[in-house]
């Protein structure tokens, strides 16, 4: 597989906003494939309201939401692989800011907590669970890609 490319598009306007007197909205759209568009913004903690949307994502949880989608991603092809039907899916996910060796604030770490219902003849070990989830982590490509430590909570699993 050659170079891909990914593409989404940040949109800010400041309106009729002062803008110099640091008050403005940070709010945002991010813009992907086919018109797709989704609220922005810094995190209300980071940047209080009006300033910022509760409403929106905002980067931080946009990385944790990517790590974690792509991780589902590899997990659910490589267990229908091997002959596991997975029927739900979920994962609370959640990322940990820390600061780092310079002082600046990072995303330290992400934290996944699939929890997945299987069904059919042929239900997985805790094993295969494992080597699974073991396999999907080397594979992705944000885990890949990100400096913060991605761990997957020991989950029981759940079976329909």
């Amino acid at each position: 597989m050659g170079d891909t490319h990914y593409k989404a598009t940040i949109v800010w306007d400041r309106g009729d906003q002062v803008f110099t007197d640091k008050k403005f909205s940070r709010a945002h759209e991010l813009r992907f494939d086919a018109g797709l568009v989704v609220p922005g913004s810094p995190a209300p903690s980071v940047v209080p309201p009006p300033m910022s949307r509760e409403d929106a994502v905002d980067p931080e949880e946009g990385l944790v939401a990517a790590a974690s989608s792509c991780h589902m991603l590899f997990f659910l092809a490589l267990a229908a692989i091997k002959g596991f039907r997975v029927d739900r899916y979920e994962d609370p996910a959640y990322g940990l800011m820390s600061k780092n060796e310079k002082g600046k604030l990072f995303v330290s770490k992400i934290v996944l907590a699939p929890q997945i219902t299987w069904s059919g003849d042929t239900l997985p070990e805790a094993a295969d669970i494992e080597r699974l989830h073991h396999r999907a982590h080397e594979e992705c490509y944000i885990a890949n890609s990100i400096r913060a430590e991605v761990v997957v909570e020991d989950i029981e699993p759940v079976f329909a």
